[in-house]
C-alpha cells in the first residue's frame, strides 16, 4: 500500500496545507482512537505539543478526533517529545500524540504516534489508520454517552524533570560546572533549564521565548552558532542545543566547536562497555553515520549494526537484537534503559555525568575520532524514478568498486522531500568529492532528459 500521510516520522507537512490541516488531525484522532479503542476499560489518550503557533488548531482538532471517537483526551501542553513517549506509559494510557515538527521551521508542523508502550507506532498500524482514513468515519464515532472527556494535566513538567535526573548516578552531581543551553523556542524552554539547575550546574540559557513563530529559528541543534557564540562570551565548559520538540542534542564544547551525535554515541558507548551496562555487544545507528565510528567502536571490540535513516528504525533494531544505545548523526540519541525514544536532556545528562566522572574537559571527554571526509549533496526531481535508470545504475556501481576498499557510497531517496540523497565517504577528500560530484551530475542528466 502506498503511504499518502505518514512518512518516516509520523505525518509532517506546512500547517494549513494538505496533510496538516485541522480536518485531517481530527479524522487522524478519530481513525487512531478507533483502532486503540480495545477492551471494555475507560480509553485515554495524551497530546502534547512543541511551541509552533499552529498547534493550538491541530492540538484542539485532535481532541475533538479523540472524544469524537470515545477516548479520554489528556492535554499536556508544550513539552518534549520524550516526555510524551514517558507519559504515556506512566499514565497508562492507550496512546500518545506528540503534534510538532521536530527541528523544521514554525510554519511546518506533524504528528507523531505513540503506542501504549511508549514506542511508535509501526508501519502496519500506520497502514491501518491511513486505511480507516480513506474510509467514512462517521460509522465509527462513540455513542452519544459514551464520548470522551477532555482536561489539562498539570504538574507534567516536574513529572518529566524528575524522570530526566533520575537518569544520572545517584553520585553524581553538576555542581562546578557552567551550562549553556539552547531550547530552541521549542518544547523543552521550561524543563531541560531546570533539570540542569536542580542538579546543580550554573545554567545559562538562551532560546527560551518561544513567540509561536521562532522555532528554530537561527537557534536551536540545526544552527548552533548562536550557542557557540554564548559559550564563549559567559565562558561556559559545555553548550547543549536541543530541537524544537528536544528529541534530539548537539553538544558544544569550551573551545566553540560542535560535536555531532556520532562523537556522542562514541562517548557514552565506551562508557557504557566499561561500566559493563552497554548490551547488545556494540550500538544501533544509520547508513548516514561516520565510517571513523565505526573505527572507533572496532578497535574497542564493539560494533555498529546499520539501519535506514529515521529514528524509529534504529529504534526497531535495538528492540530485535538487544541493544541499549542507538542513534544518528543528526542527535538523535536512544537510551532503551530510560526511554523509548530519542531524548535530547536524557542525552546531554550522560555526557554531563562522563564529564564530572573523570575531571576531564569536554573537548577531551568528546573527540573520540577523527571523522573520515564525507560529503552530502541531494538532486531534487519531478517524478519518475531516477535511480532505476540503466546509466544512474551504472555510475553507482563503478562508485561502489572505486570505494570498496577506503570508504562507503550511501544513495537513497528522501523520506519527506522529492530529493535523491548521495552521500560517500572515505580516507581521501578528493575522491569523496569527485565521486559524490559524478553522480550528482549523472542523475541531474536522467532527471533533466526524463522531464
Amino acid at each position: 500500500m502506498t503511504r499518502r500521510y505518514f512518512g518516516t516520522d509520523g505525518i509532517r507537512g506546512q500547517s494549513n496545507r494538505f496533510p496538516m490541516t485541522p480536518d485531517l488531525a481530527m479524522r487522524v484522532g478519530i481513525a487512531a482512537g478507533t483502532i486503540f479503542r480495545r477492551g471494555g476499560h475507560r480509553h485515554r489518550v495524551v497530546i502534547g505539543k512543541d511551541t509552533r503557533l499552529s498547534g493550538y488548531m491541530l492540538e484542539n482538532a485532535m481532541v475533538a478526533g479523540f472524544t469524537a471517537a470515545g477516548l479520554d483526551a489528556f492535554v499536556l501542553g508544550p513539552i518534549p517529545t520524550p516526555a510524551v513517549a514517558m507519559l504515556t506509559r506512566s499514565l497508562r494510557c492507550d496512546l500518545g500524540v506528540m503534534i510538532s515538527a521536530s527541528h523544521n521551521p514554525f510554519a511546518d508542523n506533524g504528528i507523531k504516534l505513540f503506542g501504549p508502550d511508549g514506542y511508535k507506532l509501526s508501519d502496519e498500524i500506520e497502514a491501518q489508520i491511513e486505511e480507516l482514513l480513506e474510509k467514512d468515519l462517521y460509522s465509527q464515532l462513540a455513542p452519544a454517552g459514551e464520548i470522551g472527556r477532555a482536561k489539562r494535566i498539570d504538574g507534567v513538567h516536574d513529572r518529566y524533570i524528575e524522570f530526566a535526573k533520575r537518569t544520572m548516578p545517584r553520585d553524581v552531581t553538576l555542581q562546578g560546572l557552567r551550562v549553556a543551553i539552547d531550547c530552541a523556542n521549542g518544547a523543552a524552554y521550561k524543563v531541560a533549564p531546570s533539570a540542569l539547575w536542580e542538579l546543580g550546574a550554573e545554567v545559562i540559557t538562551i532560546g527560551n521565548e518561544p513567540t509561536g513563530t521562532n522555532i528554530n529559528l537561527d537557534c536551536g541543534s540545526t544552527h548552533p552558532e548562536a550557542l557557540q557564540k554564548k559559550v564563549h562570551e559567559v565562558r561556559a565548559d559545555i553548550g547543549i542545543a536541543l530541537d524544537g520538540d528536544a528529541d534530539r542534542v548537539i553538544i558544544v564544547d569550551e573551545n566553540g566547536t560542535v560535536i555531532d551525535g556520532d562523537q556522542l554515541m562514541a562517548v557514552i558507548a565506551e562508557s557504557w562497555a566499561e561500566d559493563q551496562t552497554l548490551t547488545g555487544g556494540g550500538i544501533v545507528a544509520t547508513v548516514m553515520s561516520n565510517l571513523g565510528l565505526e573505527r572507533f567502536l572496532g578497535d574497542k571490540g564493539l560494533t555498529l549494526a546499520r539501519t535506514k535513516v529515521g529514528d524509529r528504525y534504529v529504534v526497531e533494531h535495538m528492540r530485535q537484537h538487544g541493544f541499549n544505545v542507538g542513534g544518528e548523526q543528526s542527535g538523535h540519541l536512544v537510551m532503551s534503559d530510560f526511554g523509548t525514544t530519542g531524548d535530547g536532556l536524557v542525552a546531554a545528562l550522560q555526557i554531563l555525568s562522563c564529564v564530572k566522572r573523570t575531571g576531564k574537559t569536554v573537548s577531551e571527554i568528546c573527540h573520540r575520532f577523527e571523522p573520515v571526509p564525507q560529503l552530502l549533496r541531494n538532486v531534487r526531481f519531478s517524478g519518475g524514478k531516477p535511480l532505476e535508470d540503466k546509466t544512474v545504475k551504472q555510475a553507482i556501481a563503478d562508485a561502489e568498486g572505486e570505494l570498496a576498499r577506503s570508504g562507503r557510497l550511501v544513495i537513497r531517496p528522501s523520506g519527506t522531500e522529492p530529493l535523491i540523497r548521495v552521500m560517500a565517504e572515505g580516507d581521501d577528500r578528493e575522491q569523496v568529492e569527485r565521486i559524490v560530484n559524478g553522480l550528482v551530475d549523472v542523475i541531474a542528466s536522467v532527471k533533466s532528459a526524463a522531464a
